[in-house]
């Protein structure tokens, strides 16, 4: 959770017990789709008839969707923010999948709702239970005046939702020795949606987060460091629990590892899938850039990020990457984070195609379970 200004950050801290008690009413969104009701996307075939492929888009998106007294008057933007996607909907421009973050105040969660996606699914909720890898202490000592109350006034803020079925999911929320600062209010985590895209030969998993934050979080450099430490642990063993080798993956999410070389190689020792804006910056790339990025490492510059891998039987390479509400015209800016938009290819043999993704397809969590 990121907030501003430290005076409103004691403020939330102080209506933590209120806010948990029920402030906020509505229950995170949920929505479903049976397969056979999805609308099937474009494939092309190659010109010797033995590659298929087709695309899919993926948004991130921190909508800014905190509650009083954190901030006031967000009501009107998060409604033009549902409203926007449904608009982009209906004209057949809108993400196949959206990944938000902070989706934590009522007007948040309606905000998602009204976006008109089929399929959501939401990550941990406010009494997830949650799921430490260590119990040691972080460096420092905690402090109620900066949130470390010791128990959650939200939900982790996550929820993904998508054009296509969700036919799995899974969350995780992390330890409570690996929050800190005001980040303790939030149940924060990993949520995993198991996505059936009609005729791809195999399940898509897509996975989305959000890292705890740095001086927001009004917590000691050391004490957050260590907690966005062990967040990326968390996230990458939840990522080896949940995913089938076999399977495509998405990773997205607000990382908070703008500008912090540490965050970024302790994520690193953790995480070995590739990185969008690595991939895309690369000459030879075969992806268009249409957003703007400074120096030779743009990954530094933000906080929101993807990272994919391939699976057995489907190739993936994102093709485009770009911004989204924005304040381009036709692109309101409606948040304190732009969206980062990415346009992924999906490539398999012809023969591996499938009539329906909704037939039975190994791998799914309920069948490990």
């Amino acid at each position: 959770m990121k907030v501003k200004g430290f005076s409103r950050l004691r403020a939330l801290s102080l209506g933590a017990a209120l806010l948990a008690s029920g402030c906020n009413t509505l229950a995170p969104p949920i929505a479903q789709v049976p397969c056979d009701a999805t609308v099937p996307p474009r494939v092309t075939l190659s010109p010797d008839g033995q590659i298929a492929t087709t695309t899919l888009s993926v948004l991130t998106f921190n909508i800014e969707g905190l509650s009083w007294p954190a901030r006031s008057g967000r009501g009107p933007s998060l409604e033009q923010i549902g409203q926007h996607l449904a608009r982009m909907r209906a004209l057949g421009s809108a993400p196949d999948v959206v990944l938000f973050q902070e989706m934590f105040s009522d007007a948040a969660k309606r905000a998602v709702m009204t976006s008109g996606y089929p399929a959501i699914d939401s990550g941990p909720r406010r009494t997830t239970r949650a799921r430490g890898s260590t119990k040691d202490k972080l460096p420092g000592h905690s402090s109620l005046k900066r949130g470390e109350i010791g128990i959650h006034a939200f939900g982790s803020g996550l929820a993904i939702a998508s054009r296509y079925a969700i036919v799995d999911n899974d969350r995780r929320a992390y330890g409570r020795k690996s929050c800190a600062g005001f980040d303790c209010l939030s149940n924060k985590g990993i949520a995993l949606a198991r996505i059936a895209v009609p005729g791809v030969p195999s399940l898509i998993d897509v996975y989305d987060t959000h890292m705890n934050s740095r001086g927001a979080s009004g917590a000691p450099a050391p004490r957050n460091l260590a907690a966005h430490d062990r967040q990326a642990l968390e996230a990458s063993e939840f990522i080896d629990r949940t995913h089938d080798d076999a399977t495509p993956v998405i990773f997205g999410g607000d990382f908070n590892m703008r500008h912090s070389e540490e965050r970024w190689g302790n994520f690193s020792r953790y995480q070995s899938l590739d990185l969008v804006h690595r991939v895309c910056i690369q000459p030879g790339s075969n992806c268009d850039v249409r957003m703007s990025w400074d120096g030779d490492e743009p990954w530094m510059d933000t906080q929101d990020l993807q990272f994919y891998w391939p699976g057995a039987k489907v190739q993936i390479r994102p093709i485009c990457v770009e911004a989204l509400f924005d304040g381009r015209p036709g692109s309101p800016q409606l948040s304190d984070h732009d969206g980062f938009l990415v346009t992924y290819e999906l490539r398999w043999k012809a023969s591996d195609s499938r009539p329906s993704a909704c037939a039975a397809l190994p791998g799914t969590l309920a069948s490990r379970r």
